[in-house]
């Protein structure tokens, strides 16, 4: 598990790569952890073309909606703006657990409310409620 605490208006976009740096993916058998996962399934703010050429580039899977916009700058350049990018609707059905997840961490009051003043202790807090989650 992985966070970083962010300001309140930052994107989520700019974190993703720090984030995913951060991420060791443990083997089933003898071997150094894996650094990179084999798929990333984002929302729409995710779906920028820097995010998915970076995705390309590390060889990750990249399941993300096309937003609104992109779509309609990519066909306004006719030919010239390429093939739109791929999108497995079945692996994306399964980012529903992610959001059930926020929602559940948001039923703990002092991470819903931030009670705590330092990032630090609101990370441990968000450790903390994960575990409890994961043991229930």
């Amino acid at each position: 598990m992985s966070i970083i605490i962010t300001e309140g208006q930052a994107g989520d976009n700019p974190v993703l790569l720090p984030l995913l740096e951060q991420i060791n993916v443990a083997r089933n058998g003898p071997g150094r952890p894996r650094k990179n996962p084999e798929e990333v399934v984002a929302d729409k703010a995710y779906s920028h073309p820097s995010t998915r050429a970076a995705m390309r580039a590390k060889g990750i899977r990249f399941t993300s909606p096309e937003r609104a916009d992109q779509q309609a700058r990519r066909q306004t350049k006719g030919s010239a703006g390429g093939r739109p990018p791929t999108f497995n609707a079945e692996s994306y059905r399964g980012r529903n657990v992610v959001e059930r997840c926020f929602n559940r961490l948001k039923q703990f009051r002092a991470l819903a409310t931030r009670y705590a003043k330092r990032a630090a202790y609101y990370a441990s807090e968000v450790i903390i409620a994960s575990i409890v989650i994961w043991l229930r």
